[in-house]
């Protein structure tokens, strides 16, 4: 199992020493109905060194939580509980194919407490989490990503990035074989977010694709059929946005020469048909910038991305804004 290191750096999954692993806090519990956070971590591990730790949780009424926790029947039973989840953990990691040098001296934690969201960030400051994953919520039907009450919460507060996955999605043998970067509500191609994902893709000497996403549909038709407002608006964002990623290549190219780029515009009726319209592969994954909404900074995910997030088929790995900077 992999040894604890110190916690210098934060919130980056490429690291420059290739010898630190990324430390990869898993969030899943054995009550569910899928597997999907554990196969995302699994997945990662294929591509580079990781340090796994599975974090499961209890919800404890906060009125009592106090009381129940000095009791010795509770402590007793949570004990009980404690062990029985870690044979589940390290069984779904062994099922995932998850090597036990890849996990922490610590793979497996039980926690118990009001706020399932609180736990999952104390705990990854704790473990100096690069990462939180998530799987989607259970009523996600196949392929898709519905946020759950705590995935919702996260992406409005963690300090982290967090690695969402859709559900029963199936992965490529071969671990990330493309990073991909989008664009949503900040459209600016000096967003930081972007050099992450050219940095870890330089890291991991993957090519990657910088993309935009045109939902047609989305603006109103104008009351008078005289001046087609729509229209007008949906051709300047598309000169807007060829410009843009013009751009971003030529930043990406100035940071990390000789890296292959690739840009590229879905354009579909809605989110879903913007998204359907590119061609995906099962090593893809996805990188979101953060997007704050207002005077709050932790208000890190926009109603676009919110919007978009049921829509993409592949892993997503969104990152809020105070994470740490690139080092070149």
């Amino acid at each position: 199992m992999a040894k604890n290191i110190p916690c210098e750096s934060r919130a980056s999954l490429a690291k420059e020493d290739p010898n630190d692993p990324v430390r990869l806090l898993v969030s899943w519990s054995p009550s569910s109905t899928g597997t999907e956070a554990i196969e995302y971590a699994a997945w990662l591990a294929r591509s580079t060194k990781v340090c796994i730790r599975v974090i499961s949780t209890i919800s404890v009424p906060r009125a009592t939580t106090v009381f129940t926790k000095h009791g010795g029947k509770y402590k007793k039973w949570f004990k009980k509980e404690q062990a029985e989840c870690e044979q589940s953990v390290l069984a779904a990691l062994k099922a995932a194919g998850v090597d036990n040098s890849q996990l922490d001296e610590r793979p497996s934690v039980l926690l118990a407490g009001p706020s399932r969201p609180q736990l999952l960030t104390e705990m990854a400051t704790e473990f100096c989490a690069d990462a939180i994953l998530l799987g989607a919520n259970q009523s996600a039907p196949k392929g898709k990503f519905f946020a759950g009450s705590t995935a919702d919460a996260l992406l409005h507060f963690s300090p982290i990035p967090l690695g969402l996955t859709p559900r029963d999605i199936k992965l490529s043998k071969h671990g990330v074989t493309r990073i991909n970067f989008a664009f949503t509500e900040r459209g600016d191609s000096e967003d930081p977010a972007l050099l992450h994902a050219a940095r870890l893709a330089n890291t991991w000497k993957l090519p990657l694709r910088i993309v935009a996403f045109n939902a047609e549909g989305l603006i109103d038709a104008p009351l008078h059929d005289s001046v087609d407002i729509a229209s007008k608006l949906t051709k300047g964002w598309h000169e807007h946005t060829l410009a843009m990623l013009d751009r971003a290549q030529d930043i990406v190219d100035h940071h990390y020469p000789g890296l292959e780029i690739s840009t590229d515009i879905g354009t579909g009726h809605g989110w879903a048909g913007a998204v359907d319209s590119l061609k995906w592969k099962k090593g893809d994954i996805m990188c979101m910038g953060s997007s704050p909404m207002g005077p709050i900074e932790r208000v890190f995910i926009g109603s676009a991305a919110t919007e978009l997030l049921p829509h993409i088929r592949v892993p997503v790995m969104v990152r809020p804004s105070d994470s740490a900077p690139i080092k070149d």
